[in-house]
């Protein structure tokens, strides 16, 4: 795989943990380096990990996960989209946000963004190509676009607040959705 091949798999894969970032830094307030880091490392990390199981699985589990795979993503988006648009649903619940940067909700929001990257993993042991340097690309690009995504949000959060928080769970849903949708299409052509 050609390192500018590699890149734009990573950037692809690290789009989705971009976006949830994005969400996160218009909901916490304030947002502190500790939130930063807590996002950037679990991103880059989980998505490390995942075309390591991926490729560790093997050709035999590559049919039975990439059938579901897309509707697990979805499932665990649309959830945490939900829960923040229905604690949105008060302006005065806004300030009572829980912190996406902590406990369930960030190991959910990890999984959520790295299902493909899991199926990313289980492609490349069909072809037969080295799990490792694609692995440690795509976690570091993981994490520097959570890093950036966070930043982004937390400047446009500030000025929107309650808004943001919509904005950020819609976001979250559609992001399922996209998901789900492309792989469904690609099953039906």
């Amino acid at each position: 795989m050609s390192i500018p091949t590699l890149i734009a798999l990573a950037v692809g894969l690290g789009m989705d943990a971009f976006a949830v970032c994005v969400a996160a830094g218009m909901t916490i307030e304030p947002i502190t380096p500790r939130h930063v880091f807590r996002l950037a490392f679990h991103f880059g990390l989980f998505q490390f990990m995942m075309p390591i199981l991926g490729w560790a699985a093997g050709t035999t589990f590559a049919q039975h996960v990439t059938s579901y795979d897309h509707w697990i993503a979805f499932v665990l988006l649309g959830f945490v989209g939900g829960k923040m648009l229905y604690e949105a649903r008060d302006e005065a619940s806004f300030d009572d946000t829980s912190d996406p940067s902590r406990g369930l909700m960030l190991v959910t929001l990890s999984v959520a963004t790295s299902i493909d990257a899991l199926a990313v993993g289980l492609s490349m042991a069909m072809t037969d190509v080295s799990i490792w340097f694609p692995s440690v690309v795509i976690g570091l690009v993981a994490g520097v676009m959570s890093v950036v995504g966070i930043t982004c949000g937390a400047r446009f959060g500030r000025r929107w607040g309650h808004w943001a928080q919509i904005g950020g769970g819609c976001l979250l849903i559609l992001i399922g959705l996209r998901v789900l949708l492309s792989h469904l299409m690609d099953t039906s052509v």
